[in-house]
């Protein structure tokens, strides 16, 4: 049986805009197009985790909107466990304006609504959590009580605090960062890259077109993009996230659960908006097998 995999974080409203150039102080540049879809970094790995037939559970805080936005009935419909939900009926649901130009780069602005409510929250005891874009002083105080922790400061890295982020890290068995996070991480802990694999079981680093890294215990696994036609890299780290940690809990090797968040990872990509084109595990077990040979059978 899939043990639950609680994740806590971000259920946002994204506004997606298609612009030619990002722009910098006192410019302006034409948006080409946009458009809206449901996101949020922790909503988004849960119902990845669910399509794949895993069984997820969301901690979030949202706003008197977040029903009436179709949201929540997405994320039933798709049987995310919605029962450790904050509601906050007065406050506006989390959405992020996220701009992304020809060249894939891309400028975010976040509206945390009901999200900033959660410094002041004290989270439940769970067994197995990932730590997803959140309030930092929350994601401290679940970290210390969760049996299995995977943390993923993301973007929100700046918002904490050196003494929050080192409280999580002491308790992290799996991070996930990008290359950039990475370097970040240990100049706020002053710690190198060495001591922080020495600190965690294991660590993950994603390098965009060049794929990812997984290290544990002294061994390095490299793991490859899959080739795709990509039209939106936003949501490609989230559904990566969704399908290793899966694979994880399902007891696969680490390399084959970096190579199955990488299949995961290439639906995402496919089409504009993070929770669009998620496969289920057999359409993932089928791109799998197409890219990196039978996936191991896992009694």
């Amino acid at each position: 049986m899939d043990r639950t995999i609680t994740v806590v974080g971000h259920a946002a409203i994204d506004l997606l805009f298609d612009v030619e150039n990002i722009a910098v102080h006192n410019e302006s540049h034409p948006i080409i197009d946009y458009n809206q879809y449901y996101g949020g970094g922790a909503a988004n790995i849960a119902i990845a985790i669910a399509i794949l037939g895993g069984k997820a559970r969301l901690i979030s805080a949202v706003g008197g909107d977040f029903a009436s936005s179709g949201y929540e009935a997405e994320l039933e419909r798709h049987g995310v466990d919605l029962s450790l939900l904050y509601r906050f009926p007065d406050q506006k649901s989390t959405r992020a304006f996220v701009f992304t130009d020809r060249e894939h780069h891309q400028s975010t602005y976040f509206h945390w609504g009901a999200s900033a409510k959660l410094r002041e929250l004290d989270p439940p005891e769970v067994d197995f959590v990932h730590l997803a874009t959140s309030d930092s002083t929350y994601n401290a105080r679940i970290a210390k009580k969760a049996g299995f922790v995977s943390f993923d400061p993301g973007q929100d890295l700046v918002t904490y605090s050196r003494k929050n982020l080192e409280s999580i890290l002491e308790n992290t068995n799996i991070l996930f960062t990008n290359r950039h996070e990475i370097q970040r991480v240990c100049n706020m802990t002053g710690r190198s890259f060495e001591d922080i694999l020495n600190m965690i079981e294991t660590v993950v680093v994603t390098y965009d077109s060049s794929g990812s890294r997984v290290y544990n215990s002294g061994s390095e696994f490299t793991i490859p993009v899959v080739p795709v036609k990509a039209l939106d890299p936003t949501g490609a780290g989230d559904a990566y996230r969704a399908g290793f940690l899966l694979a994880c809990t399902r007891g696969y090797p680490l390399e084959t659960c970096g190579l199955i968040g990488s299949v995961v990872a290439s639906f995402a990509v496919q089409n504009i908006g993070c929770q669009t084109d998620l496969p289920t595990w057999d359409t993932m077990k089928e791109r799998y097998e197409e890219n990196f040979g039978k996936l191991p059978e896992i009694d």
